[in-house]
């Protein structure tokens, strides 16, 4: 019977084959999942050594993190000979966004009203910039010059506008389907705008990969700290980066028997069976610059609803 840390071991093999290997992507998921958490501000020869059996050596991360910095995700300080590394405010807002997706208290899926962004009359530039941002908070390009996301919960979208200094710029309107003619037209939309049949692929591709290891947690199978840690990293890599292409569009929207609201159960699971074992870890390994990581704050407890 293969061990869940035969799983793991297959999962970080898996991950060291990909093409092109996105380290910064890894880095950022590392950052926003713990070390957000723990203080905000780490050593990077401990990032290096923790990140190896990822497949990272140090000059990529190095590369990886010096271009976060040029990108403005991340910042350094330097204390002696070690350099240490935080979030800048933009980083830390970007993941905060996200986050609140991640690790919402339960599966969502939107109903009623859509927001709807009017970018028309931007410069191609402030245009491509917004599209890029709406991008991370689940907006498509559901018809020229306007993105879409159901849900009337404007919190993202009026930090996100207020960081780029557009509030009086675009034209942002709730509105739904009038009858059923365009309920049909919307729905047609939303296929091609956020290719749901591949969604639904990758999402279920996710759910066969990390399944068989929530089987084995459940048995009492376990896992030693480090395992655990690259377990919840990869785990909390894969699912963002589902996420960015999840609209959490309405139930009458979706697929029959939508395969994301599964995973999202698989991830809050397995995620609670590991974190106290990651976080043994993560203590142990981490370093900033008084030693040890402080402890994880409230924010990260209240994850899934509660973890603990």
């Amino acid at each position: 019977m293969t061990t869940a840390a035969t799983h793991v071991q297959k999962l970080l093999d898996a991950f060291r084959q990909r093409r092109p290997m996105r380290a910064g992507s890894l880095i950022v998921t590392l950052f926003g999942d713990t070390i957000s958490q723990h203080g905000n501000r780490v050593w990077l020869g401990s990032v290096i050594n923790a990140l190896e059996p990822f497949g990272l050596n140090q000059r990529l991360v190095r590369t990886a993190v010096y271009r976060l910095m040029q990108d403005d995700w991340l910042c350094s300080t330097q204390v002696g000979r070690k350099s240490f590394y935080s979030f800048t405010e933009t980083g830390l807002r970007h993941y905060q966004k996200a986050a609140r997706r991640i690790y919402a208290p339960e599966y969502s899926s939107q109903d009623g009203d859509w927001l709807f962004v009017h970018q028309n009359n931007l410069p191609e530039k402030q245009r491509e910039l917004l599209r890029k941002e709406l991008h991370w908070l689940g907006f498509g390009n559901l018809f020229p010059g306007v993105m879409a996301k159901p849900g009337a919960d404007r919190l993202s979208l009026d930090e996100t506008l207020k960081e780029l200094g557009l509030q009086q710029q675009v034209v942002v309107m709730r509105s739904q389907p009038d009858d059923q003619a365009s309920a049909q037209q919307l729905k047609s939309r939303v296929y091609a705008c956020w290719n749901l049949e591949q969604l639904e692929q990758q999402y279920r591709a996710m759910y066969d990969v990390f399944s068989p290891l929530l089987e084995r947690l459940n048995s009492g199978d376990s896992l030693v700290p480090e395992a655990a840690f690259q377990l919840r990293t990869l785990l909390i890599h894969d699912y963002r980066r589902l996420l960015l292409k999840d609209a959490e569009l309405p139930e009458s929207l979706l697929p029959e028997h939508w395969v994301g609201r599964q995973v999202y159960s698989l991830v809050a699971d397995i995620y609670r069976h590991i974190q106290q074992g990651s976080e043994s870890y993560v203590m142990e390994a981490l370093e900033t610059t008084d030693g040890p990581l402080p402890t994880a704050s409230s924010d990260y407890f209240a994850r899934f609803g509660q973890l603990a």
